[in-house]
């Protein structure tokens, strides 16, 4: 027989149907969202009136009755004896709380035992009602009383679990105390278990608020389910923990002089590691990045900000939260923002300014040259499109999608693109540098993930310029070193003369190239991104500290003993994730798992040259062991990317993000592909 004198209980409060479910808590939902402001106020203002009017209006029984109707029902309940009223509520607790209430029963309550076990939706009189199962992401509400309703002791040959009766215990009259307040044995006067009821139905209520924050398709996910994603876990908790004592609310963690550093002033790492810690599942540190989010993350601030970076760190990170988790706050926060950025696409010639002051929302080039980055103003059409299809506001797609057509039009070098561009003229500066490096990585990325996400039309120029960049790519900056035979992509310096140099940035390319072959690209493409992931995993493994350089060089016509080679200046490593996300998407794609071997190898160097007592910093050499000369910085993309692609990399399932319904955006954020 159970004891239910030594179970606990938790209240939850009942919402019609479980959570889990398609109950018609959410077709509820649906329909408010779907009313005009006007409707909403007028029900408001119908439900006010109503319980202004039961308030006024609806006589009740006297206190006498009260308590003689409590002692009444008390007679009918069958009970075990309640303990320590510091850890329980017992049976008059419940009776005389229901008193408090007007007289009011409350109707079906889920109760929970600790173990899990059963639910059952029980009025606080006793009477057992029809299941009810309220379930959050992985948590059991965490609010505690003693002892359930009676249960009926008759034999209940339908219940599979058998239960034996109680004990009958017939309980005594509630006592008055010397201040003529009704008291419990134990002395408890009828406030305090009212206190304490409250605090229950308050407690539960805020649960119910947090599960209708969640849309109906938000993506539920399980955690860590090996070690190596769980020492992913472990690193990122590090990282956290020194940000949130040293940093929180700011930029970037400088962890070893135990500060920060202030970019534009909008806690990026915490908006950068929001769906990290949702895919993540680390409930308590998404709770804490939430409430900051919601309570302290303002854009009325004056203050100037980069359009590109702002964008695919902060706006992507609150859209990708946004439907991950199905919270529309982060929607709300996330229009906030791009209606502040959208003055940059207000110059002459379409092509946005780099900067914008988010208070005053005037737009300008940057202060160290008339010149946008090309890909600053072409690694922005992800985030501006959802936006528009979330908030069924076109302004933001429209304005991005105007950049594709004035960038589409421009004489290319057989698609290949200079990395300086003017707002004012709309045109690329003469004689700038070709690379897929530095300032012009993702105007490449886009073009394809682009396609993807509008649901991969077979009539849209952005497929055609992706096709015949990569092919120029091919043509004119693939070469392979002498000895070793390494393939990479080098640079067209002034826009004609080849250097044998490639940014490690260059390594999200084969990444992209095998989604692009994935959703129909040239097999071209899939032979350029094997040949160039081998290049660039021999750049971390050429290294004695097993970790890349920011660039590598390359033996052109045997003018170096090495076929990869690093200058002093390009040897600091800033815990880039690019090579990461190449490895997740051969993995995710082919299920291979020797590069989750390669991955691993990169993780504990990481663990081993640029872990801090308080968190982990990029260092100044990868070339010496004995002196990496940490740098006293963890970028936001550290939490927001790296990790992120580590943990995907390492997950049993390489469908946790699934690639035919999300495209990352360059800040790994992952947004919804659509269709129309």
């Amino acid at each position: 027989m159970m004891d239910l004198r030594k179970e606990h209980i938790s209240l939850l409060l009942p919402i019609g149907e479980s959570v889990s479910g398609t109950g018609s808590r959410k077709s509820l939902k649906r329909h408010w969202n779907q009313l005009s402001r006007f409707q909403k106020n007028l029900i408001w203002i119908v439900l006010v009136a109503v319980c202004i009017f039961v308030f006024f209006l609806i006589p009740y029984d006297d206190a006498a009755s009260r308590e003689s109707r409590i002692a009444e029902e008390m007679e009918h309940i069958q009970i075990a004896p309640f303990k320590d009223r510091h850890e329980h509520l017992g049976s008059l607790h419940l009776a005389a709380a229901d008193t408090a209430l007007h007289d009011k029963p409350i109707p079906g309550r889920s109760f929970r035992s600790t173990d899990g076990s059963e639910v059952k939706e029980v009025n606080l009189l006793g009477s057992q009602n029809s299941n009810n199962d309220m379930r959050g992401r992985g948590e059991e509400s965490k609010n505690i009383i003693d002892e359930p309703p009676a249960m009926d002791t008759r034999p209940n040959n339908n219940n599979d679990d058998n239960r034996q009766p109680l004990v009958e215990q017939k309980l005594d009259e509630p006592e008055v105390n010397a201040g003529g307040e009704m008291v419990n044995d134990e002395g408890v006067t009828l406030q305090v278990i009212q206190n304490e009821l409250k605090e229950i139905v308050d407690n539960n209520e805020e649960n119910v608020l947090e599960e209708n924050r969640r849309s109906d398709n938000a993506k539920d996910f399980k955690g860590p389910t090996n070690e190596r994603q769980r020492a992913v876990i472990e690193a990122f908790l590090h990282s956290w923990r020194g940000y949130k004592e040293f940093a929180w609310g700011h930029d970037n963690l400088k962890p070893i002089s135990m500060s920060y550093s202030d970019w534009f002033g909008l806690g990026l790492t915490i908006v950068d590691s929001l769906d990290t810690l949702y895919i993540m599942d680390l409930q308590e540190e998404y709770d804490e990045a939430r409430n900051w989010i919601d309570q302290y993350l303002r854009f009325d601030v004056n203050r100037d900000v980069n359009l590109f970076e702002v964008t695919i760190r902060v706006l992507g990170g609150l859209l990708s939260t946004n439907h991950l988790s199905g919270d529309k706050m982060y929607l709300d926060k996330a229009l906030d923002l791009g209606q502040r950025l959208l003055p940059c696409f207000d110059s002459p010639s379409g092509i946005p300014y780099s900067d914008v002051n988010i208070e005053t929302m005037k737009a300008h080039p940057p202060k160290w040259s008339p010149d946008s980055s090309t890909s600053e103003v072409t690694t922005l059409q992800l985030e501006f499109r959802d936006l528009s299809r979330s908030t069924n506001d076109p302004a933001f797609e429209t304005a991005a999608a105007k950049v594709n057509v004035k960038v589409h039009e421009l004489e290319k070098n057989e698609g290949l693109v200079p990395i300086f561009i003017n707002a004012n003229t709309g045109q690329f500066r003469n004689f700038a540098t070709i690379s897929l490096g530095a300032r012009a990585d993702s105007y490449y990325e886009y073009l394809v993930k682009q396609w993807i996400q509008t649901g991969k039309k077979n009539d849209d120029f952005l497929a055609d310029d992706y096709r015949t960049a990569i092919g120029g790519v091919l043509h004119q900056l693939v070469r392979v070193t002498p000895r070793e035979k390494h393939l990479y992509i080098g640079e067209l310096i002034n826009g004609k003369d080849f250097k044998p140099k490639m940014d490690h940035l260059t390594c999200y390319l084969p990444g992209t190239l095998l989604l692009g072959y994935k959703n129909g690209m040239p097999k071209s493409h899939l032979k350029l991104a094997n040949d160039l992931l081998e290049t660039c995993y021999q750049t971390y493994m050429k290294q004695p500290t097993q970790l890349a350089p920011e660039i590598s060089y390359f033996n052109l016509n045997g003018e170096s003993d090495s076929d990869i080679y690093v200058k002093t200046n390009d040897a600091h490593n800033l815990l880039r994730p690019e090579f990461i996300e190449s490895l997740y998407y051969f993995y995710a794609i082919t299920g291979n798992k020797t590069y989750q071997d390669m991955g691993w190898t990169i993780f504990e160097a990481f663990n081993k040259y640029t872990k801090v007592k308080n968190g982990y910093t990029s260092i100044g050499n990868v070339k010496n062991p004995l002196n990496t000369r940490p740098r006293d910085m963890m970028e936001s993309f550290w939490l927001g990317e790296t990790l992120k692609y580590f943990y995907l990399l390492f997950s049993d399932d390489r469908n946790e993000i699934d690639l035919d319904k999300y495209v990352f955006n360059s800040e790994a954020h992952p947004l919804p592909i659509r269709d129309d």
